[in-house]
Parts: C-alpha cells; sequence; structure tokens
C-alpha cells in the first residue's frame, strides 16, 4: 500500500485521559461515559464517540467519490453512526458493533441503497471492521419517485 497521509495521535491517561494530534487540532479530555461506570462529562469526549465520527465521516467520502466516478448528483450525504460497546460474546474483553444510517438526499431509494452497498466496499473503515465487528447499514433516498 503507498500511504497518502499518516495520522499521528497520542492518548495520555487512557479512557480518563486526553488525546492531542501531532498537528494540535485534535485536543480532547476523554471520560468513560457514565453508563460504563465512568463519571462522564460534557466536556469531554470517548473513544467510541470519535470512531463513530471518523467511521461516518469516511464513509460520507467513500459515498461522495462514487458518486463523483458515476456522475451521480447526490445532493447532502448525511451519515449518522453509532457504536456501540460491550462485552464480547466470542470470548474475553469487549466488542464493537457499528449502525450507520445513511440519507441521500438527491437519489431515490433503489440508487441509495446501491450507492451505500458500494460505498461499503470501498471506505476504509468498512474494510478495516469487515468479518471483525458487526455493521448495520440502513440507506434512506430522499427523492421521491
Amino acid at each position: 500500500m503507498s500511504v497518502l497521509y499518516t495520522a499521528e495521535v497520542t492518548a495520555v491517561g487512557a479512557r480518563n485521559g486526553h488525546v492531542k494530534s501531532s498537528d494540535g487540532l485534535l485536543d480532547l479530555d476523554l471520560a468513560v461515559p457514565q453508563e460504563m461506570g465512568g463519571r462522564g462529562s460534557r466536556a469531554a469526549t470517548n473513544p467510541e464517540q470519535m470512531f463513530a465520527a471518523g467511521y461516518a465521516a469516511c464513509f460520507g467520502g467513500a459515498a461522495e467519490y462514487l458518486a463523483q466516478q458515476q456522475k451521480l448528483k447526490t445532493g447532502a450525504i448525511t451519515v449518522k453512526a453509532q457504536v456501540g460497546i460491550g462485552p464480547n460474546d466470542a470470548g474475553p474483553g469487549f466488542a464493537l458493533t457499528v449502525a450507520l444510517d445513511v440519507t441521500i438526499a438527491d437519489l431515490d431509494q433503489a440508487a441509495a441503497e446501491k450507492l451505500v452497498a458500494e460505498a461499503h466496499v470501498v471506505c476504509p473503515y468498512s474494510n478495516a471492521t469487515r468479518n471483525n465487528i458487526d455493521v448495520k447499514l440502513t440507506a434512506h433516498g430522499g427523492k421521491q419517485g
């Protein structure tokens, strides 16, 4: 693989710590959510939120890339990502689940479903999670046929 870009982020203090990127653009406090027994915080994020943000943005980018290649006019592409964490039913430790809810404003339902399926094949996050994390896809076309 020919690397086009490398992100560098350092985490100190684990889930109740701090993350900062090498360029300083990402600079966030972390807190364990109350649902996981932590203090939670309205001023701090957590790894699951950051993973959801990254996956949502990347998946939307994959859909835009494919639409551009296919000369499709999509309008706004909105990706809502939900990342769940819990005990791993298949073994020790913890596991993640992902649900991506994708709305493509200017495509009908069938075209939206097709583009979402294709984006799931090319998105780097989808490729990284395939056969490892349960990912549920839901597509919504905004254009009435």
